[in-house]
């Protein structure tokens, strides 16, 4: 077996990883890199039979549903078949319907955690981790006598550690080759941990105690570890969680019984329809679908008066309609998501608009990803011959973090 990776070995974002053993193929992950916004102008990868088939590339394996790990599929062969976790195809299916650039795709084979899938020559073995994105997987790879390990995207401090903690006591055993995300690098001193999604959750305690109007937190509805550690704080401030549409649809479509969702039994759970999301859905004729959430329906002339009672996700262009229904007095802004996305764009104008209106902004945000001393754990555990850095800027620190390490390139063959 040998391994190319096309993008990753000196950057986060834009995943692809070639596995080939006796004359076939299979990819790990085909990701958007991070710098492009939109698929205008992206390239694949310079992988044979990508863009117009091959039989001999089997399948894509996606690791989980971030677009940095999948965006650039559909420009992919519509012949190639894909593989991901059952949950992932739901919500990205959930999430299509109001992303603009949203795309559901369709698996051939879905990923089961400890469960082997066998595609040609190549034994696939998935391991749910803890990460940011709902149903992320490490994935092992046997072939050729030779055995892989791809860490994807992973963390310890969510609230599926225990996860990390289950595969640092059972882990796969005689990796050849391990290639290992690094996305902490660099980020935080190689001593330090990042905060848990536990501590994060008194926090947003905190806050929500301190606000006497809407609390408002900016955080992905796809962070599912994030809306859980939000409803958790809000209940126990006494708050109501209030989701869009959109929110609902994906909570809806994990599929999980303990994740809350707007439905029966969840009483402090509520939905509002933004008008701008009233009007897409309508043009795009789906506007049926929140009719099951009539009887958990906050209205407009309401948000003013349920104001303080409110803890509410919300994406910066929905600041208008509590504009108009003057629902704005005493509120607060929680950014929960990377802060380099304030930068530019969304983010930058999020903020230029709550110093505008007098508005609290602050950020309670923790990583999708593991730290150093976590990934030093890991690496122990699994002790592979050979480690690899990819998912990361910070590849010219793993010499002195990790044992057995090998900097490589993208696009350079690597014989397992």
């Amino acid at each position: 077996m040998r391994v190319r990776i096309h993008r990753g070995t000196r950057e986060i974002g834009g995943t692809c990883v070639e596995l080939e053993c006796d004359r076939k193929r299979i990819l790990l992950d085909l990701g958007l890199p991070l710098n492009l916004p939109d698929l205008d102008g992206a390239k694949l990868p310079a992988v044979d039979g990508l863009e117009a088939g091959s039989d001999d590339l089997l399948a894509i394996v996606l690791s989980h549903g971030h677009r940095d790990h999948w965006g650039l599929v559909p420009k992919a062969h519509q012949s190639i078949p894909l593989v991901m976790g059952a949950a992932t195809e739901r919500v990205m299916e959930a999430a299509a319907k109001f992303v603009p650039d949203g795309v559901a795709l369709r698996a051939s084979h879905h990923l089961v955690s400890g469960q082997p899938l066998t595609l040609g020559p190549f034994k696939i073995t998935p391991h749910l981790v803890d990460h940011s994105g709902f149903d992320a997987y490490a994935l092992e790879v046997e072939a050729g006598g030779k055995r892989i390990f791809y860490s994807g995207d992973l963390r310890a401090h969510g609230r599926k550690g225990s996860l990390f903690e289950r595969l640092l006591k059972n882990p796969p055993e005689a990796i050849d080759l391990m290639l290992m995300e690094g996305s902490s690098l660099g980020r935080l001193a190689n001593d330090q941990r990042f905060p848990s999604e536990e501590v994060l959750e008194e926090q947003f305690l905190d806050r929500f105690k301190q606000t006497s109007g809407i609390s408002l937190i900016a955080c992905s509805a796809q962070n599912i570890d994030r809306v859980v550690t939000v409803y958790r704080a809000a209940k126990r401030a006494g708050r109501t969680l209030l989701i869009d549409a959109y929110a609902a649809e994906v909570l809806a479509a994990t599929g999980y019984a303990t994740i809350p969702k707007a439905e029966e039994g969840w009483s402090n759970v509520a939905v509002y329809i933004p008008q701008a999301q009233r009007v897409n859905l309508a043009k795009s004729g789906t506007a049926s679908l929140v009719g099951k959430y009539r009887n958990l329906r906050v209205w407009p002339e309401q948000l003013k008066s349920r104001a303080g009672q409110l803890a509410m996700l919300f994406r910066g262009w929905m600041i208008r309609d509590l504009e108009r229904a003057d629902a704005l007095s005493g509120a607060r802004v929680i950014w929960s998501q990377w802060d380099g996305y304030l930068a530019e764009g969304a983010g930058a104008r999020l903020k230029d608009e709550c110093a505008r209106l007098g508005l609290p902004f602050e950020s309670i945000h923790t990583s999708g990803h593991a730290s150093v001393p976590d990934l030093q754990r890991l690496a122990a555990a699994i002790s592979p011959r050979r480690l690899i850095p990819i998912h990361t800027f910070g590849r010219d620190a793993f010499p002195d973090l990790f044992d057995n390490v090998a900097l490589v390139d993208d696009g350079q063959w690597i014989d397992v």
